[in-house]
């Protein structure tokens, strides 16, 4: 976790994900040089260059700027809408290869941990059956790399801790 940093439930490090870095740039919304920035996708009418962590939390940058973070498109039908707002305007969203998406298990979204390879997918339960039922074959599995053409993104359900994952490619 980063000390001083808000805390965001549905991405619990961004730094570590490479959503958040250390910065001196000022945010567009605040004003504030707060040492971070938000360097994910911003969905936005406006072009935003700069956002703070903290206007990303309480949702004024989205408010301000009507921007979203991630797509919550596919979430199931149980997931409540405010939890869907939350993913969308007051979490801080990832970039992929494709287009990003947030997933869901227990009725509520899932934690994001950052792009990941074999190694990781294959050490989180549930990870693996996850890419098995979007249409991964088993064989390819083994060349998944959290830096190279072929990337899962890893996700855990915040109540019964089941890994998930989904895969994209250049």
């Amino acid at each position: 976790m980063n000390v001083g940093l808000p805390v965001f439930r549905y991405h619990p490090d961004p730094v570590a994900t490479g959503s958040v870095a250390q910065s001196a740039e000022v945010c567009g919304r605040c004003g504030a040089a707060r040492g971070f920035v938000y360097v994910g996708p911003t969905y936005a009418v406006e072009e935003v260059e700069f956002l703070c962590p903290w206007c990303i939390a309480d949702g004024s940058a989205s408010k301000h700027f009507d921007a979203v973070f991630t797509t919550t498109d596919g979430a199931p039908g149980d997931v409540p809408a405010d939890v869907l707002d939350d993913v969308a305007r007051r979490t801080p969203g990832f970039a992929g290869w494709q287009q990003e998406r947030w997933m869901f298990h227990c009725a509520d979204a899932a934690e994001f941990h950052g792009r990941a390879g074999w190694e990781q997918v294959r050490a989180t339960p549930g990870a693996v059956d996850s890419l098995l039922v979007e249409g991964w074959r088993e064989d390819v599995l083994p060349h998944l790399s959290a830096d190279g053409d072929l990337t899962a993104y890893l996700f855990r359900c915040r109540h019964c801790g089941q890994g998930l994952a989904y895969a994209d490619s250049t």
